[in-house]
């Protein structure tokens, strides 16, 4: 870490959990419109440890990665809707491409990321190593997609003219 980068604010209870010897979890997205998968996905998180942290894109991060569309919901309004959510114990919202950062400041003794990624293709697997943090790729719960729901939004609010669609 550069002297000039901020350091992340690690909840004191997950800092206290990580001390005792628990098992910290963290993954990482933009969770932007929450469904029914990322729920599933998070509760499986949670249940390889004792909490579960969720590294949250920023709004600009979201942005670089989705398009200037994206993200649809807030990352204040996204981190509310997470925190509200059984499975995760705390949120971060990170600015970077990645979450490495935030990784080597946790610590957590176990990484997860979907289906639709590979270990091979994670730049946090290397971090991953280097802390000795497991890495889990849980199964991608198909069906379900921030991108599909927005396109059928956006359907939705066609021009008045256009063609209805059965």
């Amino acid at each position: 870490m550069l002297p000039d980068e901020p350091t992340y604010a690690i909840p004191p209870r997950i800092a206290g959990i990580r001390k005792e010897g628990g098992r910290v979890v963290f993954t990482n997205g933009c969770f932007d419109l929450l469904h029914p998968g990322h729920v599933s996905y998070l509760r499986a998180a949670r249940s390889l440890g004792d909490a579960l942290v969720v590294g949250l894109n920023s709004d600009a991060s979201v942005r670089k990665l989705k398009g200037p569309s994206r993200p649809v919901v807030s990352e204040k309004d996204r981190a509310i809707v997470l925190e509200a959510l059984e499975s995760v114990d705390a949120v971060v919202v990170f600015a970077e491409d990645t979450p490495v950062r935030l990784m080597r400041e946790l610590r957590p003794a176990v990484y997860v990321k979907g289906g639709d990624y590979r270990v091979e293709d994670l730049p946090e697997a290397k971090v991953a190593a280097e802390i000795r943090a497991e890495v889990k790729i849980l199964p991608f719960e198909p069906g379900y997609s921030t991108t599909t729901l927005i396109e059928k939004i956006r359907g939705l609010h066609r021009a008045p003219d256009a063609p209805r669609q059965r």
